[in-house]
């Protein structure tokens, strides 16, 4: 009997494995503790988080990841809720379990998931992370954001809308990026602030197409199917970034149908249109979570119809905001 053997031996739970390397980072701000047995898992965090510095008092978020060797990549996992009880499971190799209430998750990852830092990141320690905080700190909108001359616009619309793409296409004509899929409000507070993660942008496949200074980066199929390229924004000094901004205008994208150009969208529209793409955590946290997006209510909204990439960059300039 070799010593791993031993070990589960005599605890087969693996309740008691050490997890002797630890780190502290702050995801928008808020503090997350991790101790885990992998390198991998501190350098993926790292990445996430190694430019986040506290912004807010709260308390920690805390995660134990236990990395072992057998099992390949993780394939895409499914999410299952009951109660305040969340888990994350791809296969008997690769799962995720997390007390929403008490903010502790515990993971068990093969060494091929944690190597893969895009992958470990995106199904495992960024998303969950960013699903503990919108359990009492940030309220999470399927939307975009970008910025001009200080003032936040958020784009929306449903996946294959353009959001992302059209964000970074609007950056790159001298706006300032904010985010490209996602985009947090603070609840309980009357400031309508969109924060993002203008840090790193992801694209589909096709990008390059359009992009051309990203056919460098590395192109790698997700079993989601939308993400294809990941690019840190730092390499990209021409784009102007930022990891906030007051709130100013909604814009909903529909693309390819209709008549081209900006019809203005009423405030109940609007509103119902973002809440209906939220998840649902259970009804005390729905509760704050629709509080926080009906104070958009108070900002002007659009209905952008349009076609081409361009088209949809010069409707952008006809904002007033």
């Amino acid at each position: 009997m070799n010593t791993q053997e031993a070990v589960r031996g005599r605890d087969p739970l693996l309740r008691r494995t050490e997890l002797p390397l630890t780190g502290t980072y702050y995801p928008a701000g808020f503090r997350l503790d991790i101790a885990t047995n992998s390198e991998d898992v501190l350098r993926a965090a790292e990445e996430a988080w190694g430019h986040e510095v506290p912004t807010a008092v709260s308390t920690p978020i805390v995660f134990r990841i236990l990395v072992q060797p057998e099992g390949g990549l993780a394939p895409a996992p499914t999410h299952r809720m009951q109660g305040h009880l969340y888990s994350v499971v791809s296969d008997c190799y690769n799962f995720a379990h997390l007390d929403l209430r008490t903010q502790f998750g515990f993971f068990h990852l093969s060494e091929q998931t944690a190597a893969d830092h895009s992958w470990l990141r995106w199904f495992f320690v960024e998303s969950m992370a960013y699903l503990m905080l919108a359990q009492r700190y940030l309220v999470p909108v399927h939307a975009a954001c970008v910025a001009r001359n200080g003032a936040g616009v958020m784009l929306s619309g449903p996946s294959g809308a353009g959001k992302s793409t059209l964000s970074y296409g609007c950056a790159r004509a001298g706006w300032t990026f904010v985010s490209d899929d996602c985009t947090w409000l603070l609840p309980n507070t009357p400031e309508r602030i969109a924060i993002g993660r203008p840090q790193r942008a992801r694209f589909r496949l096709d990008a390059p197409a359009l992009f051309p200074e990203l056919a460098s980066y590395a192109v790698c199929a997700r079993p989601n199917g939308k993400i294809g390229i990941e690019v840190p924004l730092a390499d990209l000094p021409q784009i102007l970034t930022a990891p906030r901004a007051p709130i100013r205008g909604l814009v909903f994208l529909e693309r390819g149908v209709g008549e081209r150009g900006l019809e203005r969208l009423g405030a109940f529209h609007a509103i119902e249109r973002l809440l209906a793409d939220m998840p649902s955590y259970g009804e005390e946290v729905d509760v704050i979570h629709e509080r926080t997006v009906r104070r958009l209510a108070e900002v002007p909204a659009w209905r952008m119809r349009y076609q081409t990439l361009q088209e949809a960059i010069e409707i952008m300039r006809t904002l007033e905001i």
